[in-house]
């Protein structure tokens, strides 16, 4: 099957600064997906963390680990195969103790199946009576997991802001979250529908089944019953007792291999039954989807609404303003003059008076 997703959470992703090995790197600029995986083809646990296309966590879970609380809302690992230490910031403290609690759960598997790995390879290692004398394996050690004090050390844990609207003047970030969250409901519409879609043709496939099998049960029960009278007739027929004894043992035995059969279909209905409530489920589920992506659609048009018109405003007070440094200029200029024509009247004036 592959590698498969068991838990999921959002958090804040953090790494420790590789110099000082005490303050915080950020390595989301907003909450991401965290994920436990399973690779069932190497049994193995890992913690992967997404952002966008670019993996910010990638951490094989190992029995040395350890998933640390250093606060109400914040946690950390050390990984020494990454050489690093990750933290995580969550919205609240029971997000926060679920995560620790599935640390705690995938760690323990992850022991148990190395010790399981340690036993089979334990006894393939063993050299059997037909080795040739002198051979030797190679004893298998564990992994040096978790190993510095640097790594060890608890480093403050960082402030994860909380969510806070943006002022007005803020449009234009504002509306592209809008629609980076319109995308992301789209991606989950898209594939919602792909499920639907598989659903869909399992149902058709189901319901063309469960007719078939219908039709099979009623031609088992048509042969069951004229088994029954056959086995009737046999018995009313005198002579050949014992011919008719054993014909009627093998009856017996062919109406009890179609009750078997029977109830079997009957079984594979009520399995049947439930993949159509879940069906049902689904469809359920993508309408809900496909309303809220009607409704950030709608929010998304306001917004785009709000700033057109934020720029209309401000384009017509750049407008005003324009008009008005004009009108500055203007008395300014004709302040000038007059200040130039009163200096003239004023040396004319004392001119006059020296004269006098």
């Amino acid at each position: 099957m592959g590698e498969q997703p068991i838990f999921s959470t959002r958090a804040h992703v953090f790494q420790i600064d590789p110099t000082t090995k005490k303050n915080w790197v950020p390595t989301s600029k907003h909450a991401v997906t965290v994920s436990y995986f399973f690779d069932s083809t190497r049994n193995v646990y890992r913690i992967i963390s997404l952002d966008g296309s670019k993996a910010i966590i990638n951490s094989t879970i190992t029995p040395n680990m350890t998933f640390t609380k250093t606060s109400q809302k914040f946690g950390q690992w050390a990984d020494s195969r990454a050489n690093t230490v990750y933290g995580l910031g969550f919205s609240s403290e029971s997000h926060l103790v679920k995560f620790a609690d599935k640390f705690v759960e995938f760690k323990e598997a992850a022991r148990l199946a190395k010790e399981k790995s340690q036993e089979k390879t334990a006894l393939s290692s063993t050299p059997s009576q037909e080795s040739a004398p002198g051979e030797l394996l190679s004893p298998v050690t564990p992994e040096s997991i978790n190993g510095t004090e640097d790594e060890r050390a608890t480093p403050d844990a960082p402030h994860v802001p909380e969510a806070r609207g943006e002022p007005s003047q803020n449009a234009l970030p504002f509306s592209h979250s809008s629609s980076s969250i319109n995308k992301h409901w789209e991606a989950e519409l898209a594939a919602l529908k792909g499920n639907n879609a598989k659903l869909t043709a399992a149902l058709l496939e189901s319901t063309a089944n469960v007719k078939q099998w219908k039709q099979q049960l009623a031609a088992y029960q048509e042969e069951a019953e004229r088994l029954h009278k056959r086995v009737t007739e046999l018995e009313c027929v005198s002579g050949q007792t014992t011919v008719i004894k054993s014909q009627k043992t093998e009856l017996n035995h062919t109406i009890e291999e179609l009750e078997l059969a029977l109830r079997a279909k009957e079984e594979e209905l009520e399995r049947l039954k439930a993949e159509v409530e879940s069906a049902n489920v689904f469809q359920s589920q993508r309408e809900s989807l496909t309303q809220k992506l009607k409704d950030s659609e709608s929010r998304n048009q306001t917004l785009e609404a709000q700033l057109s018109d934020l720029e209309q405003r401000l384009e017509s007070s750049q407008q005003e303003q324009e008009a008005f440094r004009k009108s500055l200029r203007s008395l300014l200029e004709l302040l000038d003059s007059k200040i130039f024509e009163l200096n003239e009247l004023r040396d004319t004036l004392a001119k006059l008076l020296e004269g006098s």
